[in-house]
């Protein structure tokens, strides 16, 4: 009997080169890519066959045409699989995809040592104020170096929301600075917190008593607006946050309201309710705001490493495994029936 092909099909948007080289070596696996604006014709005709989408976790980069919603599905009925192309999953609708009986893999960890060492970076900048010196030292003279004297981060205590794949090397990082560690995750017994480098507390005690709040959980319906006016108003005066997670995770204007009254005394933001934020933001505008363009697991390493893991998940799942990060585990026995119905 003919084996039918097994089609993955994936945007222009940029991805590493190691995803199409590792699929290339599978025989039976063909590789197709749309352009993500200009001819939606070309790309649905792509789509509709597809047994596997592979699709960027940029929300503001891919046109939400794109997206892995429930309209989208309805046109792609061979779908098998919804990969995102990073360890987050803003572009999919995780919930339509399980109805459809569509696995949702993504790349979780795949970036981790590299988000770490941003969220130190960011730590280390605030912390000692190295933004706001390399700015003034590009406009101003006559200004002391006692003007922009920050604080050491040793002896501090971290307090990290959520210690997954990169919250678990933030806290490895951050004790090698000499740092306290404290955590929370709603996942996760004190016991496995604690193997991972921290002192399992609640989110109430880790907002009073960190001196650095970072935070490393996935957004959900869960952690929209975690951070807002009332968790702010409960971290110490003078305390800093971190974000390297996503952006809606914080609110950006109770942040703007803490920091403009002297509670918060800093922040470091990879992150935007929008990205990269308007010009005009008055976050942007601050000295004591250390801001990056969601570039914390932007990196050559870690490009590499995750389209390597993505492709290697597809081909996997293709041959019938069952996939390692699968978001919506409940969903496998349904995706196996009808992977033995399609590609027959």
């Amino acid at each position: 009997m003919k084996t039918v092909a097994k089609r993955v099909v994936r945007s222009d948007l940029w991805i590493d080169g190691a995803f199409d080289a590792r699929l290339a070596r599978e025989a039976d696996v063909s590789l197709a890519v749309f352009a993500a604006r200009g001819n939606p014709a070309a790309a649905w005709d792509l789509l509709s066959s597809a047994h596997v989408y592979h699709v960027s976790a940029a929300k503001d980069e891919l046109p939400r045409e794109w997206f892995a919603q429930a309209e989208l599905l309805a046109r792609c009925p061979e779908l098998l699989c919804v990969s995102s192309s990073g360890a987050g999953y803003d572009t999919v609708d995780v919930a339509a995809c399980t109805a459809a009986g569509v696995a949702v893999v993504n790349q979780a960890g795949g970036n981790a040592p590299s988000v770490a060492e941003h969220t130190l970076g960011l730590m280390l900048g605030v912390s000692r104020r190295m933004l706001e010196s390399d700015r003034r030292m590009r406009r101003e003279q006559g200004f002391t170096r006692e003007d922009v004297m920050g604080h050491e981060i040793r002896g501090k205590t971290l307090g990290l929301v959520g210690i997954g794949h990169t919250g678990t090397r933030v806290a490895a990082l951050a004790r090698a600075f000499g740092m306290e560690v404290i955590a929370t995750d709603p996942l996760l017994s004190p016991q496995e917190i604690g193997q991972r480098g921290a002192r399992a507390v609640t989110f109430s005690e880790l907002l009073a008593q960190s001196d650095v709040v970072s935070l490393h959980c996935p957004r959900d319906a869960s952690t929209l607006g975690l951070i807002d006016a009332a968790a702010l108003a409960r971290m110490k005066r003078g305390a800093t946050l971190i974000s390297t997670a996503r952006g809606g995770i914080h609110d950006e204007a109770a942040l703007v309201k803490a920091m403009r009254s002297g509670h918060i005394a800093g922040a470091g933001l990879d992150v935007w309710d929008q990205e990269p934020p308007p010009l005009d933001h008055p976050l942007l505008a601050m000295d004591n705001v250390f801001a990056t363009f969601h570039t914390a697991g932007v990196t050559h390493e870690a490009r590499r490493n995750v389209a390597g893991m993505a492709a290697d998940q597809i081909a996997g799942l293709l041959a019938s495994e069952r996939p390692p990060r699968l978001v919506n585990p409940e969903v496998w026995p349904a995706c196996q029936q009808r992977r033995a119905r399609i590609l027959r």
